[in-house]
């Protein structure tokens, strides 16, 4: 039969429509989706900021029916606000959790992931990084490796893409038959380091949340192989679904644009990705300073968000347009050099001893 979360529309409280058969939820500031297959099994993908379980349950009670579970949780990738509730659901539900090898180590509790680089972005979501949980988690009773073939356990003509650059290990899930995306943080649908964007929602393709991404060579390859794909609809970590021919023109614009529009002039690793291995995290580029002291960055955000506030209470109705983006195409910087930032996943690193990891870094 049609899944049973067909009964299930965007008016209900919690949850909004995505996709055919895919629901999203979004817990303070990021989301997460229910993706279920035509019998009514359904599969959830990244589990939200911590304290996001009962919100969770109670949204798949609105869809799937009371005490309805997944066969399965699958994580885009184990960044603090996507594997919150992780453990206790898994737990909970007693259900397996599967995810990329390279995110192994910080889902099993041996490496924290790069240091978060709060001088890029310029807004209140990028400057606050500095206070996000960095330390692993440790679900090792729990995580299993995604299938080598690309399938997706639990569901029904999905496959899953490897798409590093905002962490090594990070996938994008895939649905042929209508080419539906699951993106995580690969890139998202609204501006990821603005706090005003965050209430607006304004939808908008832009790259991946810049504080959070330690990789730039690896992303832009990522989101060329995303775009590739000619999505008809994409739904991302940050930000309100996007579809049709608006999203894939938006997509291709940032490919081609990429090292002009998404990656940050100057920052941690701009010119030099941290790398890391199967183990961990090996080095890092040295910080760089953050021109926003502590204090200040407390206070704008506060002051952002009476902003965005007011900002979302006169808002006309969105025409979903690209002007801002268009704009800072055409900005002065689109003279700027290419960085020489490159992917390194084919140079080993130079190291004595492999279980040896830079983990205590500033």
């Amino acid at each position: 039969m049609e899944a049973s979360a067909a009964r299930n529309t965007t008016g209900k409280r919690h949850t909004f429509t995505a996709a055919p058969r895919v629901w999203g939820l979004q817990t303070i500031f990021v989301n997460l989706y229910f993706a279920a297959n035509p019998d009514g099994s359904w599969v959830l993908v990244d589990t939200g900021v911590p304290g996001s379980a009962s919100k969770i349950k109670q949204a798949a009670a609105e869809i799937f029916g009371p005490d309805s579970k997944p066969s399965a949780i699958v994580l885009t990738h184990g960044h603090f606000d996507h594997v919150g509730a992780v453990k206790e659901l898994a737990e909970e539900w007693d259900v397996p959790v599967y995810a990329h090898p390279m995110e192994l180590p910080y889902l099993t509790g041996q490496s924290s992931y790069p240091p978060p680089d709060p001088s890029v972005g310029g807004g209140a979501m990028a400057y606050l990084s500095f206070t996000y949980p960095k330390k692993p988690i440790d679900i090792r009773n729990r995580v299993e490796l995604l299938p080598p073939d690309g399938s997706v356990p639990g569901l029904e003509g999905w496959r899953w893409v490897h798409t590093p650059g905002h962490t090594a290990g990070h996938v994008s899930l895939f649905r042929e038959e209508d080419r539906t995306l699951l993106v995580g943080d690969a890139f998202v649908t609204r501006h990821g380091e603005s706090a005003i964007a965050v209430m607006t929602q304004k939808r908008e393709v832009h790259g991946p949340p810049a504080y959070f991404t330690p990789d730039w060579g690896s992303a832009h390859h990522s989101v060329e192989t995303l775009s590739n794909l000619n999505p008809e609809i994409a739904a991302s970590g940050h930000g309100m679904p996007m579809q049709g021919e608006e999203l894939r023109q938006q997509l291709d614009r940032l490919v081609h644009d990429f090292w002009l529009v998404a990656v940050p002039r100057h920052g941690r690793y701009v010119h030099e990705p941290a790398v890391v291995d199967e183990y961990g995290v090996v080095s890092v580029p040295p910080p760089v300073s953050n021109p926003v002291p502590t204090v200040l960055a407390v206070a704008g955000a506060v002051a952002l968000a009476g902003a965005a506030w007011v900002a979302l209470s006169k808002r006309s109705n969105d025409k979903k347009g690209d002007g801002d983006y268009r704009m800072k195409s055409r900005h002065s910087m689109a003279r700027r050099p290419y960085s020489h930032n490159r992917a390194l996943r084919d140079t080993p690193p130079d190291y004595d001893i492999p279980t040896e990891h830079t983990n205590n870094y500033p």
